[in-house]
This record gives structure tokens, C-alpha cells and sequence, in this order.
């Protein structure tokens, strides 16, 4: 018999859940304490949605930031992330991955800790078609389960979604580390959702979104972004604010857009278009 398996026929209400997101896990958590469960939960604090994945290391990706999206300070998601895989694989306990195919961030830091775990057992929460009933502020409603970083303590609570899981089976798990190891090969700046599965992407893939929402007038760098990932993100989450703000002061950069006020606060700064882009 399987050690690991052997392990959790021993003890079964072991439970380790792992996560994608960390307001997923902090949700999660509290929806487990609101339902008198003690089960554990670990959320992964990266996204492996972008950067570079072939191998994921912490270094390279903290390099990666700083290089490409002028982010600094990616030191401490990098360390997060070291702890984060250590536990998720030197767990005894029964493992229960909750993810959506329709989050970016979700999908691939499952496929890669399919990737991570080989053969070893797993069972999956996959959100991906879920329709819970929510509505804290009046009659409830059926909602399409986005991501579970949106659902609240409550909704998880109510719905019971932890009795959605299953067992990944051999066949499925075989496809998704297909998909990702064509996914590593690539080693894309960025990874997307078209027609449900994760397909690499250009650095510059959100580019139109962003400069379809600047206009010849001044407006707040914030709401542009924000704009864009409502358009992005309606039934999908494809990307987060990190990545489409690196990419307004590239496109300031480029002289697509002009700027004033700090442009590494998107809260006070501005943008508007500029009559240099090719």
C-alpha cells in the first residue's frame, strides 16, 4: 500500500487544505472556524499567472519583478513561497487543493504543485463551474464562484463547499501536468484563460485593455486600472493590479500615455494619452 495513503486511512481527520491565494485561505479559515472545524489551511502568497516558472525559484522571480515589472521588496512573496512549498509537500496529513480554472493565480499554483507532488494522492475542490447562493446584505442569490478569495466565510460556510471534493483522478492529473510542462517550456512572461485553460501570453498581452480606458483628459492612474480589471476580469480573473500598473508606466515609458504626480502610487498619479505610440 501506498505509504501516504496508508497514512490517511491512519488519520483521516488530518486535514491540510491548500490554497492559491491568500485571502482565499484567510476566508477559508475562518469559514472552517465559523463550522467548528479545526482543519489547517496554507495559502500560497506568489502567482505563478507571471514571472518565470521554468524553475519558479524565488530568487529569479524577485529578480524578474524588479527587472521587468519595477516592483521591489519581492524578497519576502519569495520567502512566503519557500515556506508555503515545504509544508504543502512534507505534510502528512490529507491534502484537500482548492483552485477555479478561473483565476490565473489559482490554476497555476495548482498545476505546479501537481507538478511538485508527482504521484502522490490528492484530493481537489475545482470551483471552476460552482454556483454558490450568497448575499450578506439581502436575499441571497446564485453567484458564479470566480475565485474563493471572493467567496466570503459565511457563503463557504453555508454552502458547504468543502463537500464539493473529489479525488484527482489519474487521467486529469496526467493532462494538467502536460499542460504545464508545455506551460515551463514556454516560460511566457505571463499566462492567461482562453477557452478555459491557461495558454501563454506576451508582457505586453494587456496593453489595448489599458489604453482603451485612457482618454486625452487627466484621470486617476487607479481608476484606469481598475477599469481594466473589471473588463479583464468579469467571469474570469486574468490578471491583478501589480501587473497592469508595471504596464501604464511602461506604456508612459513607450510614450502611449503621459503622466504627472508619483507614478509609483497609483493613487497620486494621473494618465492620459499621448500621441507617441506606434
Amino acid at each position: 500500500m501506498n505509504a501516504r495513503l496508508a497514512r490517511e486511512i491512519t488519520i483521516p481527520h488530518a486535514i491540510l487544505h491548500v490554497v492559491f491565494n491568500m485571502s482565499a485561505a484567510g476566508t477559508l479559515r475562518a469559514a472552517l472556524q465559523q463550522a467548528g472545524r479545526s482543519d489547517r489551511v496554507i495559502g500560497f502568497a506568489d502567482s505563478l499567472s507571471f514571472g518565470p516558472i521554468n524553475p519558479p525559484d524565488p530568487e529569479l522571480r524577485t529578480a524578474w519583478m524588479d527587472q521587468e515589472l519595477q516592483v521591489s521588496g519581492w524578497e519576502e512573496v519569495g520567502g512566503q513561497a519557500t515556506s508555503f512549498w515545504d509544508e504543502a509537500l512534507s505534510s502528512n496529513n490529507r491534502q484537500i487543493a482548492w483552485f477555479t480554472r478561473r483565476s490565473t493565480q489559482e490554476y497555476a499554483g495548482f498545476l505546479e504543485l501537481l507538478w511538485r507532488l508527482g504521484d502522490e494522492p490528492i484530493e481537489i475542490v475545482d470551483l471552476t463551474d460552482t454556483v454558490v447562493w450568497a448575499g450578506e446584505t439581502g436575499p441571497k442569490a446564485p453567484r458564479l464562484a470566480v475565485s474563493l478569495g471572493l467567496v466570503s466565510p459565511e457563503t463557504i460556510r453555508d454552502n458547504a463547499l468543502w463537500d464539493l471534493r473529489t479525488v484527482l483522478s489519474p487521467s486529469r492529473r496526467d493532462a494538467c501536468r502536460e499542460r504545464w510542462a508545455r506551460l515551463k517550456a514556454e516560460n511566457a512572461p505571463l499566462r492567461v484563460i482562453r477557452d478555459g485553460e491557461l495558454v501563454s501570453a506576451p508582457i505586453s498581452f494587456f496593453d489595448s485593455v489599458l489604453l482603451s480606458f485612457a482618454t486625452a483628459d487627466w484621470q486617476k492612474t487607479a481608476r484606469i486600472i481598475g477599469e481594466a480589471l473589471c473588463e479583464t476580469g468579469t467571469i474570469v480573473l486574468q490578471t491583478g493590479d501589480i501587473e497592469l500598473f508595471a504596464r501604464a508606466r511602461a506604456l508612459v515609458a513607450a510614450g502611449c500615455l503621459e503622466s504627472r504626480g508619483d507614478l509609483f502610487d497609483m493613487h497620486r498619479s494621473e494618465l492620459r494619452l499621448a500621441g507617441g505610440c506606434a
